[in-house]
Order: structure tokens, then sequence, then C-alpha cells
């Protein structure tokens, strides 16, 4: 009587070919898998520990920042970042304190202050210059504040210098007090076009106070789209941070 031997099917046989392999394979493959693990854990704890890093490192440039410039600790009311100028007129005899101040990064900027012995009753031009040099007085503070490039103008106007900020006007007695806000000059970088700790910073930067009248770029002359013909430099002062006015 014939054995009785069950043969394999060819189906069976193809499948144990499909999924037995040589041993050298094998490891390669556990080694792969293995090594792709390790670099996974590997990549998640090195993103927590510089999560954790960069969170630690911000809230403490958070509490610096706050409380050592700008006036009081994260969350304090009022504004939230503070700058000042003395002004004084090299070959004048004009002084005043202009201060700086802004509650938000997208907020305007207030600006106060007095400015003393200007002409009276007049209108006097007034911009923020770029350099924060005074070694030669107020004209080594270069031009006024353009890091865009743009033609002179007033300060209402789309198309400015950062630091166009117009006139001010004294009284009779020559005295100016200030007290008004300016949506293009900002003093939170680098959220906003012009910041404190941003690229385009106005801190370290002078503000200054003209002989003449500024004609806010419309004027029949080129120098009318550059200085609006403003006139000599009567005083001026570098701005820098400032405490928290006390109350």
């Amino acid at each position: 009587m014939a054995s009785l031997t069950r043969r394999p099917s060819t189906r069976n046989m193809k499948h144990e070919e499909e999924s037995s392999s040589p041993p050298g394979v094998a490891y390669e493959t556990r080694g792969r898998g293995s090594a792709f693990g390790k670099v996974k854990v590997l990549a998640t704890l090195g993103i927590f520990v510089l999560s954790g890093f960069l969170g630690y490192h911000a809230g403490n440039l958070s509490r610096i920042v706050s409380s050592e410039y700008f006036g009081g600790p994260t969350g304090a009311p009022n504004r939230l970042a503070y700058a000042v100028a003395y002004m004084k007129g090299p070959k004048s005899n004009v002084t005043g304190v202009i201060h700086f101040s802004q509650s938000s990064p997208a907020g305007p900027v207030f600006i106060t202050g007095e400015l003393r012995n200007l002409d009276p009753n007049a209108e006097r031009g007034f911009h923020i210059h770029e350099f924060g040099d005074e070694t030669d007085g107020c004209m080594s503070s270069g031009s006024h504040y353009n890091p865009f490039g743009a033609t002179h103008g007033g300060p209402k106007d789309l198309k400015r210098h950062v630091g166009d900020l117009g006139n001010i006007r004294s009284d009779a007695h020559g005295v100016a007090k200030l007290d008004f806000s300016d949506s293009i000059l900002s003093l939170l970088g680098p959220w906003s076009i012009i910041g404190l700790l941003g690229p385009w910073s106005i801190i370290g930067r002078t503000v200054l106070v003209h002989t003449g009248t500024d004609d806010l770029g419309r004027g029949d002359n080129q120098d009318s789209l550059k200085t609006g013909n403003a006139g000599g430099r009567s005083a001026c002062g570098i701005i820098g941070y400032a405490k928290k006015p006390q109350a």
C-alpha cells in the first residue's frame, strides 16, 4: 500500500519563502527598528528639554524687561513701556523734558512734556532723528529717522518719515506743552513698526525741536520732501529707557 505523504501546497511554500528571511536580514531589520526607536526617544527628549529651556528663559526675559525697563512687574497697570528725553539747546536757552509711553505692542505712543524758552506764539518742527550722538551738539544726530526710505510728510500722512511728528506750538511765554499720540511710532518691538526691543528701536535716538516751522512736505522745493524746511536745530535730547513714573 502506497504511503500517503502530504505535500505542502504551492501557496504555503510561497508564503514561507516570503515570511522567512536570512538571519542577517532579520537582524538588520530589527537593528533599523531599534535605531529608529532610539532616534524618536532622543528627539522627543530634545524637544522637551529645548521647550523647557526656552520657556524658562523667555519667562525670565519677560520679567527682567518688564520690571527693569518698563517700570514694574508683568501685568502692571497703566503703560507697559516708558522712555524719556531731556532736552537742551547747545546754542539756545531751550530746555525741557519729553516723556514717551505705550500701553500695548499694537497701540499708539503717547508723548507728553514741556519745552521752555521757545519763540513766543510759534510753531516749531518736532522730529525724531536717526542717531543718539551729541558729540557736535544737535548737528550730529543725523537726519529724520526714516528706516523705510519715505519722503517727508506730516504726522497724519500715510507717506512720511517715521520720525515726522509735525510741529509743536508755544504760548505767549515761549512754553510748549506736549500731550498727543502717534500711531506710526512705537516703543514695543519687535511686534510693532518701531520698538524698544525691535530692529528699528527709537531708544538711543534723538528727539529734536527746530528753529522753524515744518511745512509737512507741502512746500514748493525739494527740501520740503526731506526736512519740511524746518530750519536749524534749536534743542535736542537722546531718548532713553525710563522707570514707571510715580503715581
